[in-house]
């Protein structure tokens, strides 16, 4: 049995867009520059801590903004969808006798109501999540200790360089995703332990492989 952790925005859920929207609408709330579609280009092909730096965001506001876009983000959960072939995958290794998760910074209810509205509620063992950008290292950690994984067993697959620093920082398995807010470059410039094109290449990695 392996367990399998996944962030969700960019991940499971296609909400890049969408999140960026919200990010736009809440420039002025927070004083600083909205995101146009250059400066959005630019941030996709630098790291986690890089991209905060060059947003303008201050580091003191991010849990309040995080807070105010979840908040925000609520009211569109109805509208968000699955990135294609996310179900058959996360059925297939839930078939396989896996264990699956999420750790995400996106609070606890918006993926609750999402994963109630797509029917994938009991499919998930463990959702856990926190407004500290990069404090995912720490919500895996606390999940190997509470169910006594090694973490040898677990693997977190993420689509942000910041998913790859929370893996290698927990000592579990790191696969970059290429189909959401990172570029393909960035992540494998970030020595993943797996990179991957799309959610269905993660079955042979995981079912085949043990």
């Amino acid at each position: 049995m392996k367990v399998i952790l996944f962030d969700f925005d960019g991940t499971i859920v296609d909400s890049v867009e969408v999140g960026i929207a919200i990010t736009n609408r809440l420039a002025a709330e927070f004083r600083f520059p909205p995101f146009d579609e250059e400066t959005l280009e630019e941030l996709k092909q630098l790291g986690s801590r890089e991209a905060l730096r060059r947003s303008r965001i201050p580091v003191w506001k991010l849990p309040f903004l995080i807070r105010r876009f979840t908040q925000e983000l609520n009211r569109e959960i109805s509208s968000l969808q699955l990135f294609p072939e996310m179900r058959e995958t996360l059925l297939l290794l839930k078939e396989h006798g896996h264990l699956l998760g999420i750790v995400s910074t996106n609070s606890v209810r918006n993926i609750q109501e999402f994963l109630r509205i797509q029917e994938l509620t009991s499919t998930f063992d463990f959702v856990s999540a926190s407004y500290a950008l990069f404090g995912k290292s720490r919500l895996i950690l606390k999940i190997l200790r509470q169910h006594q994984f090694h973490p040898s067993q677990v693997y977190y697959v993420g689509d942000e360089t910041r998913d790859i620093e929370a893996a290698r920082k927990s000592g579990v398995c790191a696969i970059a995703a290429t189909w959401g807010l990172n570029s393909t470059e960035i992540l494998q410039a970030n020595h993943p332990d797996f990179l991957i094109q799309s959610p269905q290449e993660l079955v042979p990695l995981i079912v085949d492989r043990f």
